[in-house]
């Protein structure tokens, strides 16, 4: 293998050669663009060269005035330049995108491996082999304007969306006698249960009918003993009423009585201590305390003190 092979080899992109070729293309229009704007660039130079710098001597003023404007005009260029290449990124993400959408396919970027120094470096390495080699051919595709359809690749992928369609196809056929038999299966049981459900209302007919005369016949029982009760109730308070009034009456008879023996013991008492045998009774006691007091009074004055 020659050493310009290996070289070719590395610096590939992984690509189909249909696809490395557009990427070639879209480098060779970016190559163009950045050229004119370092051209550009270059003249905002010359420009400066060419109509300020024609005195041998300058002041500090006057050089910062120089550069100020060069910096302003550099400025715009290279803002104009990046938002230029910005928008143009957007429109071949937008040919690409289309396209993929013809197919009902959806793509996905990742941003972070636009800032892979590894890839970019792959990518200058690409860019270097293709357009600084002296052996390099010009082929009919690298000049084509836009992208090509998909012609080999979109057959593949049209026999691809077929197949997969008649899969889901057969999927769907096959899901679909599952449900009717699913679906034969609950008629025969909502037929069962209507049946069974016909059959429990008669049952239940008859029922609320015995139900209606048991519900009568109570009914009328307990009216009968809400009279009786009534009745008896009635009867209570009369005879609680009665009863109230005796003890009303038993009450004052009494209190006429406790009244009475009250006054009878009194009587009794005044009666009793005017007797001669309670006047000596008294008497006697009198004398017998008056003695106790005495002898106290003798037996403390032997008590030694503490």
């Amino acid at each position: 293998m020659l050493l310009s092979d290996v070289q070719e080899n590395s610096a590939e992109l992984g690509l189909n050669d249909h696809h490395q070729n557009e990427v070639i293309n879209y480098m060779r229009f970016a190559r163009s663009k950045r050229g004119l704007r370092l051209k550009t660039v270059d003249s905002c130079f010359q420009d400066l060269k060419d109509s300020r710098l024609v005195e041998e001597t300058f002041t500090i003023d006057e050089v910062t005035e120089m550069l100020d404007g060069l910096q302003t005009v550099v400025h715009s260029e290279v803002e104009s330049e990046l938002i230029n290449t910005a928008y143009t990124n957007v429109l071949l993400l937008r040919q690409l995108f289309s396209q993929a959408e013809k197919w009902y396919l959806k793509l996905q970027t990742d941003i972070s491996e636009l800032e892979n120094r590894e890839l970019l470096e792959q990518v200058a390495e690409f860019e270097k082999a293709e357009f600084t080699s002296s052996n390099k051919k010009p082929s009919s595709e690298l000049i084509k304007p836009k992208l090509a359809p998909l012609n080999e690749g979109g057959s593949e992928l049209l026999n691809k969306e077929i197949t997969r369609l008649h899969e889901e196809n057969e999927k769907l056929k096959t899901r679909l006698k599952t449900i009717e038999t699913q679906a034969t299966s609950a008629l025969d049981e909502k037929s069962k249960l209507e049946k069974s459900l016909k059959d429990l209302q008669m049952i239940q007919g008859d029922q609320k009918t015995n139900i209606t005369q048991d519900i009568s016949e109570l009914e009328e029982t307990v009216s009968a003993l809400r009279c009786q009760f009534e009745k008896t109730l009635n009867d209570s308070t009369a005879n609680q009423k009665f009863l109230e009034e005796n003890l009303v009456t038993t009450k004052h008879d009494l209190l006429k009585v406790q009244d009475q023996l009250s006054t009878a013991e009194k009587e009794l008492e005044k009666k009793f201590q005017q007797t001669a045998a309670y006047r000596n009774m008294k008497e006697i006691l009198t004398k017998k305390n008056d003695q106790i007091k005495d002898l106290r009074r003798r037996l403390s004055r032997y008590e030694p003190d503490d």
